[in-house]
C-alpha cells in the first residue's frame, strides 16, 4: 500500500497553490539570493485572481482580450483596475 500516493490523489490542485507561489517568487534574479518577495507573491495572487475571474465572464472575446492586455501589461496597476473598475459580475 501506498499511503502517500493515495493522500496526493485526495487533494485538490488549488492547496499546492501556495507552494507554487512560493518556488515562482523566490527564483528570481533581481532578488538577493533567491529571497522571497513578499511584492512577488501579492502580484501573482492578484494576478491569477484577476484571470480567473476574467475568464469567468461572459463576456465578448474583444472585451476580454483588452482587458487581458490591460493586466497583463500593466502588473499590478492592471489587476487593481480590473477588479475596481470592469463591471464584472461575481
Amino acid at each position: 500500500m501506498r499511503p502517500f500516493s493515495s493522500f496526493a490523489a485526495r487533494l485538490s490542485p488549488a492547496t499546492l497553490l501556495p507552494a507554487l507561489l512560493l518556488f515562482a517568487t523566490s527564483c528570481s534574479r533581481y532578488n538577493n539570493n533567491g529571497s522571497l518577495s513578499v511584492a512577488g507573491v501579492v502580484y501573482l495572487i492578484l494576478a491569477i485572481y484577476a484571470l480567473v475571474s476574467l475568464l469567468k465572464q461572459d463576456w465578448s472575446i474583444g472585451k476580454k482580450l483588452i482587458w487581458g492586455v490591460i493586466i497583463w501589461f500593466f502588473p499590478i496597476g492592471g489587476s487593481i483596475i480590473y477588479l475596481l473598475f470592469s463591471g464584472r459580475n461575481g
